[in-house]
């Protein structure tokens, strides 16, 4: 039961990790962009900040839902993660935290995607905010894909909970798009204040995320792979 608490509590923090890094912010800062423009009608504000939520949550859930019952129906497969999944965890950290710590970067490129869905959406109106969460949850970075693939999914596999964790990851992700929701239904003047702060607080959290990651897997690899502990 424990286990299972801290694994919850894990896939939040990948998720609020994954919203307030770098590339995932950028997605994020349209997203709050395109609530702002309902600025003058904070109950549409707030609405917009939940739908957003809402699909991005939606995105994460199904995508790892379909990952996870793949992986566990299939017995050899199934079999194989669970014997050696113990053995994957090791590496699998390190390569994680080497992303989170900048060691590792990979150049996605950048498209004309987000103004195109933001116009669309914007036809949409309200009902909009859902198809960014949507969109912008599939808009892996180099981060948000070391987080989700890297930590999510084996955290789920190992847990066997291919529904909960993933959708308080996808809350996770979206609750800083909620924040500045109310800030913006507040006060626009908010906004800039808690932004740098959360910038800040970005560099430190995914620092010392990376190094923990590294830690443990060094752990791992000593004591399941090389058998030295």
């Amino acid at each position: 039961m424990i286990e299972f608490f801290s694994g919850m509590a894990l896939a939040v923090w990948f998720g609020i990790l994954t919203s307030i890094s770098p590339c995932p912010l950028a997605t994020n800062i349209a997203a709050i962009s395109y609530i702002g423009k309902k600025v003058e009608h904070p109950r549409l504000v707030m609405l917009t900040g939940l739908l957003y939520t809402l699909g991005r949550s939606l995105a994460y859930l199904v995508l790892a839902v379909l990952l996870v019952k793949s992986l566990l129906s299939a017995p050899y497969i199934s079999y194989l993660l669970q014997k050696y999944m113990i053995k994957i965890m090791g590496p699998l950290l390190i390569v994680v935290g080497m992303f989170l710590l900048g060691l590792v970067n990979v150049d996605v490129g950048s498209s004309g995607t987000g103004e195109r869905m933001l116009k669309r959406a914007d036809r949409m109106g309200i009902w909009g905010a859902g198809l960014l969460g949507i969109v912008f949850a599939l808009s892996f970075c180099p981060t948000s894909a070391a987080l989700f693939f890297g930590s999510l999914i084996p955290l789920a596999l190992k847990s066997g909970s291919g529904v909960i964790l993933p959708l308080l990851y996808g809350i996770g992700t979206a609750l800083p798009v909620v924040v500045f929701a109310i800030l913006i239904a507040m006060g626009a003047h908010y906004v800039g204040k808690v932004f740098h702060r959360i910038t800040l607080f970005e560099r430190w959290a995914r620092k010392i995320t990376g190094i923990i990651f590294i830690g443990i897997g060094i752990y791992f690899s000593l004591k399941y792979i090389f058998q030295l502990l």
